[in-house]
């Protein structure tokens, strides 16, 4: 249905669920000048076969940080103070007073977060919980930030390390060959028992199979999750899992943020399609 939609523009406005390919290309035609990714991650288009044909792709960057790395921590919090199954067992009619031990969490402040990439959205974290919850910061990322280091005490280490020390570990990663199941079974008994795993970014980064058989035996205390392997659908368990806070990839989902990607992605038509440079060219 999209492909015959496509027939003849010279710009198109994708969205992630859209699989940009040679296929969506020659669908197209050869006056395709411009794809614009609704989106800042760009693994559902063929980046090389666009480039090869000379038409430009772009992405939307920046405009939806604060909003990811918001709802990164707001996952923390939900996972930490328990509050989805708080809410549920409200809704359910099962309060019958207070109890001291009653849905007991952990505090955030003074912990240790290991964050799995520190780009632009892992570093907003990195500064929010520094600067708001006094938290220790760990990271991993193929490039190291000294500067980011000495202004809010990071820890750089390897992988392993991060994922032995943190009580959260985010992750803030952009979906290559090289991070597909970045965290498999092997990192995830990695962990520390009473850890929590957080991912905004891209789901297949986590073998999502080996995450179900962790939480289920308690290898780790719980995890937060806005993106799936296999959107639209979870690994069978995980939504019955009561250690889990599941979202529909919606940690860009404000009001504010959608407006911003829209604009952006529409002026990176308008530049391409009059002959000026993209804004946020990918290719």
């Amino acid at each position: 249905q999209l492909l015959g939609k496509i027939k003849g523009a010279d710009a198109v406005l994708a969205l992630l669920t859209d699989k940009i390919n040679a296929e969506f290309f020659d669908a197209g035609g050869p006056q395709l000048k411009v794809v614009a990714n609704y989106a800042v991650g760009y693994d559902n288009i063929d980046v090389p076969e666009a480039k090869k044909r000379g038409i430009i792709v772009t992405n939307t960057p920046d405009v939806l940080t604060e909003s990811v790395a918001e709802h990164a921590i707001a996952l923390m919090f939900a996972l930490a103070h328990r509050i989805v199954e708080s809410d549920q067992f409200m809704r359910d009619g099962k309060y019958a007073g207070w109890a001291p031990m009653l849905f007991l969490g952990n505090d955030m402040a003074g912990k240790t977060v290991g964050l799995v990439g520190l780009g632009r959205i892992g570093s907003t974290v990195a500064k929010r919980l520094k600067q708001g919850f006094d938290m220790k910061i760990m990271y991993f990322d193929v490039h190291r930030n000294e500067d980011l280091e000495k202004e809010y005490g990071l820890v750089y280490a390897d992988l392993e390390t991060v994922l032995r020390k943190a009580d959260f570990v985010s992750i803030h990663v952009p979906l290559l060959p090289a991070t597909r199941h970045l965290i498999g079974e092997a990192q995830l008994k990695m962990m520390k028992k009473g850890a929590y795993l957080i991912n905004t970014s891209r789901g297949p980064i986590v073998d999502e199979k080996a995450l179900v058989e962790v939480l289920k035996n308690g290898v780790i205390r719980g995890a937060g999750l806005d993106v799936y392997e296999e959107e639209p659908k979870m690994a069978p368990g995980l939504a019955e899992l009561d250690n889990v806070v599941i979202t529909p990839h919606t940690a860009s989902a404000t009001e504010e943020t959608r407006g911003a990607m829209s604009e952006l992605a529409a002026k990176n038509i308008i530049e391409v399609l009059e002959g000026r440079e993209a804004i946020t060219p990918i290719n």
